[in-house]
């Protein structure tokens, strides 16, 4: 009977330690954010160059201390040559846009070239419009189904951006019209399911948000809950490839939503380089 009890005692002891661990990993991966490195390679770009870009995603009003002083700075240290901003700045219902205003202003005083495409959440919003003509009158660039291209050193690439796809706001069509096919091309798609559903995207590398990584992750197992109410989505987060030399990579995000916890899956900005192999 002793040993019953001590094995008992043990086992509580253990699950309580384990529940704590997790309340604390929860709030770490909720409310710490970090950098993800990620690097890719090209020959489209001269060997021995390279460009840097820096991916925002799904902040939803997402603030971490004060006025997020320590991500502004991140982002002004890691001095990227562009940055882009992959949708859901907010969320749907949200009214008052003077905090994303000020974090979008501060952006743009460390880095005068953000761009930036709709998530569901702006377009889901009764005033996106004035919510856009904001983030333009901030200094964010909008691309809107459109393309331009961008010269950094040596190389001069084609960026392009189409509005929400999951809300069916995208025009493929025009948003690639008139490009340059032999350049290094960067597709910003607010929803990575851009892949499942055109068969041909004339891009080397696609980069996406909306998933939040599932926002809450087990191991051996990954993402429970995706958007759009799925279930184990296969395109969570990280690297896929899904054409001959053609990535998309989807970076979980900052805030959240449905319900403000992360786990095993903790908030993050993306630094993306692309190499010249020749």
């Amino acid at each position: 009977m002793k040993k019953k009890v001590k094995t008992s005692r043990s086992f509580l002891l253990g699950s309580g330690f384990l529940f704590v661990g997790s309340l604390v990993k929860a709030y770490i991966d909720t409310n710490i954010f970090k950098v993800n490195y990620v690097p890719f390679q090209t020959r489209k770009i001269p060997k021995g160059t390279s460009f840097s870009i820096l991916q925002v995603t799904d902040v939803h009003n997402k603030f971490f201390g004060h006025r997020n002083k320590k991500l502004i700075a991140t982002i002004e240290n890691l001095n990227a040559d562009f940055i882009v901003i992959t949708g859901d700045l907010i969320n749907r219902g949200t009214n008052d846009f003077t905090n994303i205003f000020s974090f979008v202003t501060e952006i743009v005083k460390v880095n005068q070239n953000v761009f930036y495409v709709t998530g569901n959440h702006e377009l889901g919003n009764e005033n996106v419009e004035v919510f856009l003509r904001g983030l333009s009158e901030c200094g964010v660039k909008l691309l809107r189904n459109q393309n331009m291209p961008i010269s950094i050193g040596e190389s001069v690439i084609n960026l392009v951006g189409i509005d929400n796809e999951s809300t069916n706001d995208e025009d493929l069509d025009l948003a690639f019209r008139d490009i340059n096919n032999e350049r290094y091309t960067v597709l910003l798609s607010h929803s990575p399911s851009v892949v499942e559903n055109y068969a041909a995207i004339p891009a080397d590398l696609i980069l996406s948000g909306h998933t939040h990584g599932g926002q809450v992750r087990f191991p051996f197992i990954g993402a429970i809950v995706g958007p759009d109410n799925s279930y184990f989505p296969e395109l969570d987060k990280g690297i896929f490839e899904f054409g001959d030399e053609q990535y998309l990579y989807i970076d979980s995000g900052l805030g959240t939503t449905g319900y403000p916890v992360r786990f095993m899956n903790q908030s993050q900005v993306s630094f993306i380089e692309v190499r010249g192999e020749g």
